[in-house]
C-alpha cells in the first residue's frame, strides 16, 4: 500500500464523517408497537411535528409531540389538560383533536369522553378549545355536546359547509352510530340520527357494538371507519360506512360495507379504534389504531399504539390490509426525515448575546436556505425562534420568519464553522442542547459536534457572523431566552395556566393555577432586568410583579402579586432536557411549585428547593 492509497484513503474518511451526520442518524423503518398503553390513539401530523393523544383513564389529558412518527414512542407525555369537576373529572377515555374554523377563527378542538369517580355510566363527550392555532394549548372548556345522556367516542364531520357530531351510543341492547347537525363545535341542534347499529356477525361478538366513528375523505367521497365488537375479545375489528345520499342526517344516506375491513392477523390482536393521518409530505395516508398482543388481553392498558401505511382500491374505497406484525420493520412517513420548511407553533422567543445585546437572526432576514445565522438588531422579524423540543435532552431552533432551522453548516465539526438556516432534515447538526452557564445564561451546544454557538471575534455589531467554537467561557458565548409578547405560563402537571386569582390588582394577593380562560390576568410578560433575569408581569396589572412574598427564602412561601423592585420579584429560566421551563427565584434559589402537586382549579403557587418533578416545570404558550 503506498502513500497514494493512504490519501485516498484518509479523504474517503473525511467524506464520510461530513455525510455521517446528514445520512447516519436519520431513522429511516420503525417496528409497532410505537409506546405501550395507547388505547384509543389520535395522531396527528402539523406544522413539522406529530402529536398524539391516547386514553389516560386519569383525569389529565397527555399530548406526545415529535418531528418523527417514531419520535413518539419516547417523546415525554406533557398535561395540556386536567380536571377535578365532580361531573366531568373521571375516566378520560378517547381523546381526538381537529383544527376547525370556528366562532374564534382557525382553533384546535379536542372531544373527548369523561365522567364520574367510579362510574362508567356517567361518561359524556367533552370540548376543549385552543387559545389559538397551536395544538399544545392552553385549551379552554367550552361544554358538553349532550349532558343528559350517556354518550362516547365524539368526532367530526365536516360536510357541505356543515359541522356534525358523531359519536356511539347504547340504543337498547345494541351500541349504535348517531349523527347531529352542530352550531358550532360544542353544541348540537336538531334531532339527532341512527346510522349504524350492530347488524352483521362479526360486529356482535363479546357485545352489540359500534363505536369510535372516525371519518375519512377523498376524492370527494366521505368514509367513517368505526369499531365493532366487544374491546375485550381479539375480534375487536373495524367496519366502513360510506356516505351515498346527499343528506348526512338521513340513515338512508349511510351505506355499511358487509364485511370487516381490518381485523386480527399476524399475531396483532383486537386492532380497532383508529384515527388517520397524512405523511409529513402530503403523499401518503396513514392509519393510527390500538391492538394487543395476546388474543387474552381486553379493554385496558395492554393495548398499544401502532401505526402503518394504507392504500385504495382501484373503485376508490381504502384498503387497510392486514395488522403489520411486530417483527416486521416499517418505513418511515415520506418526508419524515425531510427536507422539511415550516412555521413551527409555539411560544416565541429571542435569544440574546451577553457580549453584545444583539439577538441570533439571519442576514437580511433571509428566507432562503442556506443563508447565515448572523447578530441582528432584536426588533428584526429574522430574531424571533420557537424553541421546539426533538428528542432525547435537544431542541431545534425554528426560525418564526423563514420556516427553516438553525443548523451548522455541511455538518461541520471544526472550530469557526458557519451557522446558517436550513430546512429540516432530522439530522443532530440541527440540534442543539441549551445549557446554564451562570446566573440566566445559556449557552447552545451542537449535538453534533458538542461545540458552542458563538459570535465570530467576539463582534458587537449587527451582522456579525455566528459560528461554532470550542467552549471557552466567554460571553460572546451565552446568551439568554428572551420570551416575546404576551405568554401563557402553564404548568406541566395540570395544564392550567399561571394566573391573578380574579384578576384583582390588589397587593400581596397569593397566585394560583386556573383552568384557561382567557382572561389578562392569565397572560404575561418578561422584562429583563440583567444577567438574564426577568421581572414577570400579569397584562392586566403592568405596574406588578410575580413575587415571592415577604421576599422569604423559605422553602413553602407563596408567590404573590407584588412590587417589583427587589430580587425576590425576579426570575431566571432554565430549559429543560424535557422541553419544560423551570422559573429560579433570584433571590433563594428555589423553583416556583404548584403547592401539593394538585391539579385542581385555585392551587396555589409558592416556591420550593427543586425536586425535579412535573409541579416544578413549565411552559410558556403564545396567548397574544
Amino acid at each position: 500500500m503506498d502513500a497514494v492509497f493512504f490519501s485516498a484513503l484518509r479523504r474517503a474518511l473525511v467524506l464520510l464523517c461530513v455525510l455521517f451526520p446528514l445520512l447516519g442518524h436519520a431513522q429511516t423503518t420503525f417496528n409497532n408497537p410505537l409506546f405501550a398503553n395507547g388505547a384509543d390513539p389520535w395522531v396527528q401530523f402539523y406544522q413539522g411535528n406529530y402529536y398524539a393523544l391516547t386514553t389516560t383513564w386519569t383525569s389529565q389529558i397527555a399530548m406526545r409531540k415529535s418531528p418523527t412518527l417514531a419520535g413518539l414512542a419516547s417523546a415525554t407525555p406533557t398535561y395540556i389538560w386536567s380536571d377535578t369537576t365532580a361531573s366531568r373529572c373521571c375516566n378520560f377515555w378517547a381523546f381526538e383533536m381537529h383544527r376547525l374554523n370556528g366562532p374564534s377563527g382557525w382553533r384546535w378542538y379536542i372531544i373527548y369522553t369523561a365522567g364520574i369517580s367510579g362510574d362508567l355510566g356517567g361518561q359524556r363527550n367533552h370540548v376543549l378549545e385552543s387559545e389559538g392555532d397551536d395544538p399544545m394549548g392552553p385549551y379552554r372548556y367550552r361544554g358538553t355536546p349532550m349532558s343528559s345522556t350517556w354518550n362516547i367516542d365524539g368526532t367530526y364531520l365536516e360536510h357541505n359547509g356543515s359541522l356534525y357530531l358523531l359519536w356511539s351510543e347504547w340504543q337498547g341492547a345494541y351500541q349504535t352510530l348517531f349523527i347531529q347537525a352542530m352550531s358550532n363545535p360544542w353544541t348540537v341542534t336538531g334531532s339527532r340520527v341512527a346510522i349504524a347499529s350492530p347488524a352483521y356477525s362479526w360486529e356482535l361478538v363479546g357485545a352489540n357494538v359500534n363505536e369510535a366513528p372516525v371519518v375519512l375523505k377523498r376524492n370527494g367521497r366521505t368514509f367513517v371507519i368505526y369499531s365493532a365488537s366487544s374491546c375485550s375479545t381479539a375480534d375487536y375489528k373495524l367496519g366502513q360506512l360510506e356516505l351515498t345520499g346527499t343528506n348526512p342526517l338521513l340513515a338512508s344516506s349511510w351505506a355499511k360495507t358487509t364485511a370487516p375491513v381490518f381485523q386480527q392477523a399476524n399475531g396483532v390482536y383486537g386492532p380497532g379504534h383508529n384515527g388517520f393521518f397524512t405523511s409529513p409530505d402530503g403523499t401518503e395516508n396513514w392509519i393510527a389504531y390500538h391492538a394487543n398482543a395476546s388474543a387474552s388481553q381486553g379493554c385496558g392498558d395492554t393495548r398499544s399504539l401502532r401505526a402503518q401505511k394504507f392504500t385504495w382500491n382501484s373503485n376508490g374505497t381504502p384498503n387497510f390490509g392486514s395488522p403489520v406484525a411486530t417483527s416486521t420493520a416499517i418505513a418511515v412517513p415520506s418526508g419524515d426525515n425531510g427536507p422539511l420548511t415550516t412555521v413551527v407553533r409555539g411560544a416565541t422567543v429571542q435569544l440574546v448575546n451577553r457580549n453584545s445585546g444583539l439577538c441570533l437572526g439571519i442576514n437580511s432576514n433571509s428566507t432562503s436556505g442556506g443563508a447565515a445565522a448572523v447578530l441582528r438588531n432584536c426588533s428584526a422579524s429574522s430574531s424571533q425562534w420557537v424553541l421546539d423540543y426533538a428528542a432525547s435532552g435537544f431542541y431545534r431552533l425554528s426560525n418564526s420568519n423563514s420556516g427553516q432551522f438553525l443548523e451548522i453548516g455541511n455538518c461541520s465539526g471544526s472550530d469557526g464553522a458557519a451557522s446558517n438556516q436550513w430546512p429540516w432534515l432530522n439530522n443532530t447538526c440541527q440540534q442543539w442542547s441549551l445549557d446554564t452557564t451562570s446566573d440566566g445564561w445559556l449557552r447552545l451546544t451542537n449535538r453534533n459536534s458538542n461545540k458552542v454557538l458563538d459570535a465570530a471575534y467576539c463582534g458587537v455589531s449587527e451582522n456579525t457572523a455566528v459560528q461554532q467554537w470550542s467552549w471557552l467561557s466567554n460571553a460572546c458565548q451565552e446568551w439568554r431566552i428572551q420570551p416575546v409578547g404576551t405568554v401563557a405560563i402553564v404548568s406541566a402537571q395540570s395544564g392550567k395556566a399561571v394566573e391573578v386569582p380574579n384578576c384583582s390588582s390588589a397587593s400581596n394577593l397569593v397566585l394560583n393555577q386556573y383552568e384557561w380562560l382567557d382572561t389578562n390576568c392569565q397572560k404575561w410578560t418578561f422584562t429583563h432586568t440583567d444577567n438574564g433575569y426577568y421581572q414577570v408581569k400579569p397584562l392586566h396589572n403592568s405596574s406588578a410583579c410575580m413575587q415571592v412574598s415577604g421576599s422569604s427564602t423559605s422553602a413553602g412561601t407563596s408567590l404573590v402579586q407584588g412590587s417589583c423592585s427587589g430580587n425576590a420579584a425576579q426570575w431566571r429560566l432554565l430549559p429543560q432536557a424535557d422541553g419544560t421551563l423551570r422559573f429560579t427565584a433570584r433571590h433563594s434559589g428555589l423553583s416556583l411549585d404548584i403547592m401539593n402537586c394538585s391539579i385542581a382549579n385555585g392551587a396555589t403557587l409558592n416556591q420550593y428547593t427543586w425536586l425535579n418533578n412535573l409541579c416544578q416545570k413549565f411552559s410558556l404558550r403564545a396567548a397574544n
